[in-house]
């Protein structure tokens, strides 16, 4: 990989935020964490700062904003005063200020405020730029599921995010690769500046997993298991620096933290990727009217 390092970042999107797992991911070298205002029931901040506030310190610590407890269960707003305020209790909770903290997917919002889309995402951005002026946290990002529906949006009016995160891995389809691609481009951004999430599109025993053999994106997959090529290569679709990753087990980070030994096969990647997009048009072809 061009670059710095890969590197494993602890996403703790259905972790139950226990302190062995901290303890173990300081044990392997793993100090990102990442985790948002909503996980755990819009509880994570408080339980890690219950449960780890002497562990935090150790680590990089990354959080979103963007949802919030509504009356009926969560909704998701872009609110400049809603999303300020969000940071300054992220950090409250935390007892601490965050690393970074990601806007959350913002396009969740954006489908709903169509004429004023531009606006609505100007006004986002600039609310985590205010609390990066005011020390809340030390820098911000924008953290997109869907980042087709941004692309449209982004010219010089719009503030330029520090990183960039998308999803990641095998299973992401071709439009989202291509469009976390002109994404970061639009943004100025190096890869080292994009986080990967989703590497397994959400569970390692999907059966998928069973059906196909990653090993085959490595230069020598005499070593690596398929999880551990599955991730590997994850870090190349996109081109990526970072990959958040979700897990309660230490046993189960530190395969994965192993996976970084592979090398990835540039043209083997390149290969599947026009393959993703033949068959993205052909697809759009057969579901014209």
């Amino acid at each position: 990989m061009r670059g710095a390092d890969p590197r494993v970042v602890l996403g703790l999107h259905r972790s139950c935020h226990e302190r062995r797992l901290l303890t173990g991911a300081l044990d392997l070298g793993v100090t990102a964490l990442d985790t948002s205002t909503n996980y755990l029931g819009f509880r994570s901040h408080q339980v890690l700062a219950r449960t780890a506030g002497d562990l935090l310190p150790k680590f990089t610590v990354s959080t979103k904003v963007g949802y919030f407890p509504g009356p009926d269960g969560v909704e998701h707003s872009l609110d400049f005063v809603r999303l300020h305020a969000a940071v300054k209790q992220a950090a409250d909770h935390l007892g601490r200020e965050p690393d970074l903290v990601f806007l959350h997917n913002p396009e969740h919002s954006l489908r709903e405020a169509a004429p004023h889309n531009q606006d609505a995402l100007v006004q986002a951005c600039a609310a985590l730029d205010a609390a990066v002026a005011a020390g809340t946290c030390a820098a911000w990002g924008v953290a997109s599921w869907d980042p087709l529906p941004l692309l449209s949006l982004i010219d010089t009016t719009v503030p330029r995010p520090a990183v960039l995160m998308v999803r990641a891995g095998l299973l992401v389809g071709s439009r989202t690769l291509d469009a976390a691609d002109a994404l970061t481009k639009a943004w100025g951004l190096g890869s080292g500046d994009v986080w990967g999430m989703s590497p397994f599109g959400g569970s390692t025993s999907a059966p998928v997993w069973a059906r196909i053999d990653p090993r085959v994106f490595l230069r020598d997959s005499s070593q690596l298991s398929r999880t551990q090529a599955a991730f590997r290569a994850a870090y190349h679709l996109p081109q990526v620096g970072s990959v958040a990753v979700g897990t309660d087990e230490p046993a189960h980070l530190g395969e994965l933290v192993g996976a970084l030994a592979g090398k990835v096969e540039e043209r083997t990647v390149q290969e599947y990727r026009s393959l993703l997009r033949d068959h993205s048009r052909v697809v759009n072809r057969l579901e014209a009217p």
